[in-house]
């Protein structure tokens, strides 16, 4: 595998190696040596797994210290529009998102560090997102962002969907 840095400190793309031929397919998915040679944390305490259908957008998410998360996000089936958003607050780049197409054709992961919201929208019914955690779901510590905030300028791919969205993702507040 190869990990791609992006523009935000810390966010990296998951580039697998697939190996197939006319029985399937194999791809190794996480590699400790391969993440802690780029210092990147390891010690996953949570896996989650999601299905959503076209449309359902989740998001903005993030935890706040003492119960922050790093994540390892990718999908098995369908596809999402991957968006995390540096929130950190001594950051150069805070404010700043990136996006990704996540498919179960092109098996990228995205590798999502402590400080960054993190949301996705899903392209296709049926879709399963699969997302590793630093550390365990603590609703104490839970924070989100306005999908849509100004703020961000997030270009969501909106045409190809009508959107669902939680009550709670609805209500969450703008960053500035």
């Amino acid at each position: 595998m190869k990990l791609v840095q992006t523009p935000l400190e810390g966010l990296f793309v998951v580039e697998p190696k697939v190996f197939g031929d006319d029985r399937g397919f194999f791809v190794e998915t996480y590699s400790e040596k391969v993440f802690s040679e780029e210092g990147l944390i390891c010690d996953w305490k949570q896996d989650n797994w999601s299905r959503s259908q076209r449309g359902v957008l989740r998001g903005l998410h993030l935890q706040k210290a003492p119960h922050s998360q790093a994540k390892l996000v990718r999908v098995l089936a369908g596809s999402v529009f991957d968006v995390a958003v540096d929130v950190r607050p001594n950051s150069k780049t805070r404010g700043q998102w990136y996006g990704i197409e996540l498919n179960s054709e092109n098996r990228k992961a995205l590798y999502i560090p402590t400080g960054f919201a993190h949301g996705f929208l899903a392209l296709a019914d049926n879709t399963d997102f699969l997302y590793k955690c630093s550390d365990f779901y603590a609703p104490q510590s839970e924070e989100g962002y306005m999908w849509n905030d100004p703020a961000f300028g997030i270009e969501w791919p909106m045409a190809t969907c009508e959107l669902l969205l939680s009550a709670k993702d609805q209500n969450f507040h703008s960053f500035v």
